[in-house]
């Protein structure tokens, strides 16, 4: 899931972004209205967290424009206006969902994730394939029985693979999917990243390469392309020796250890 966090206090822009990337949520962060609507013509976000009380170009003329630009973004508006009045004036606007300042922080993020599901064709909250069981709402995962624990991207990876349902998913759209736009490293990332899961998601080899194309689960039956070198592409697959760099490294600690909810 990707979100885009447009709010001028950047205290509180940061505090946001880095509880939601600690939920395995691909963040970036606009400072003005201005600077929204450039990142929104250019890159897909699931849902907007919008301040209303934006300097410049208001929070309500924001929330207008995206609308009238048939995004698929769904739009959680921010506001120290907690009113009915307000709340309704906001939800006219066309936002989706509306939250008063202060607020908790877990309140966000529920109402986050459920925008999100919002903004995608409905999938069931636990995947399954090839003997992996993710469970979305748990942040668990496990094959066959045995629970493994993943680290916040490995697990964003394995998720948008399994969505995919076999299909192919292009390092570009891992990218987009599971990094944020700034993230300089991310080039590198995403063969770090599938060299660590395939490793913990042990023999046989269930995410496949597809040369010049990208990556999908596989089958999980016999090994496959997924251990036949990388793949060909701006990204590529995954090295068979060291890789500078470690794609995990920002995110801090592991998700889905049995009996943790996130």
């Amino acid at each position: 899931m990707r979100v885009l966090v447009v709010e001028d206090e950047e205290f509180l822009a940061g505090m946001i972004a880095e509880g939601l990337r600690r939920d395995a949520v691909a963040v970036d962060i606009a400072p003005d209205g201005r600077a929204a609507l450039d990142r929104l013509r250019f890159g897909a976000y699931d849902v907007m967290i919008l301040d209303r009380d934006l300097p410049g170009l208001h929070g309500d003329e924001v929330c207008r424009r995206v609308v009238g630009m048939r995004l698929l973004t769904r739009i959680l508006m921010l506001t120290a206006s907690g009113t009915v009045r307000d709340r309704v004036a906001g939800l006219g606007l066309g936002a989706d969902d509306y939250l008063t300042k202060p607020f908790a922080y877990d309140e966000l993020l529920a109402r986050v994730l459920a925008l999100g599901r919002r903004a995608r064709p409905a999938l069931p909250p636990v995947l399954q394939r090839a003997g992996l069981t993710l469970d979305t709402a748990r942040r668990q995962v496990c094959r066959d029985g045995r629970y493994l624990s993943l680290s916040r991207k490995e697990f964003a990876v394995l998720e948008t693979l399994l969505r995919a349902e076999g299909a192919v998913v292009s390092g570009d759209d891992l990218i987009e999917e599971v990094w944020e736009e700034d993230t300089s490293y991310r080039t590198n990332a995403v063969r770090v990243t599938l060299s660590k899961l395939r490793a913990k998601l042990g023999a046989p080899a269930v995410i496949e390469t597809v040369p010049g194309a990208g990556y999908r689960i596989g089958d999980g039956l016999a090994d496959g392309p997924g251990d036949r070198g990388p793949a060909s592409g701006p990204v590529g697959g995954d090295t068979t020796g060291p890789v500078n760099g470690s794609a995990d490294q920002p995110d801090g600690g592991s998700v889905n250890r049995p009996g943790e909810s996130r």
